[in-house]
């Protein structure tokens, strides 16, 4: 079953917020990536998602440490499995859900125009 892992980075030098969350969902060799703008949570408002580079498999192993680089900070806040349910690339558009097993975030997770959001 792939992996996700929702990650807390702070320091980053392009966000000028200085904190978001960046959401890596296991996808073959690589990991599909989102910068969020906070913790998604079941019977909450959805939260900012915007697509990011995709990121290597090994940053479904980390827990804590620096971003190479200089790149700010990383902590793991949440990791699991996932199931896909949906995936389209149709522009400008791209819709995702999943169906996420983690120990804070479960639950079905979608991800569409520019948002997240998590229902239990």
């Amino acid at each position: 079953m792939p992996r996700f892992i929702l990650l807390e980075h702070v320091g980053a030098p392009d966000d000028p917020l200085g904190r978001h969350f960046d959401l890596l969902l296991e996808d073959g060799d690589a990991c599909g990536t989102w910068r969020l703008s906070g913790i998604p949570a079941a019977g909450s408002a959805a939260v900012e998602a915007t697509p990011i580079a995709p990121h290597r498999v090994a940053w479904l192993d980390h827990i804590d440490g620096p971003v190479s680089g200089n790149r700010g900070h990383a902590r793991r806040i949440d990791a699991g499995t996932f199931i896909w349910c949906e995936s389209t690339a149709a522009p400008p558009q791209e819709t995702v859900r999943v169906h996420l097993a983690g120990g804070l975030c479960r639950g079905e997770l979608t991800i569409a125009s520019g948002r997240a959001r998590l229902s239990g």
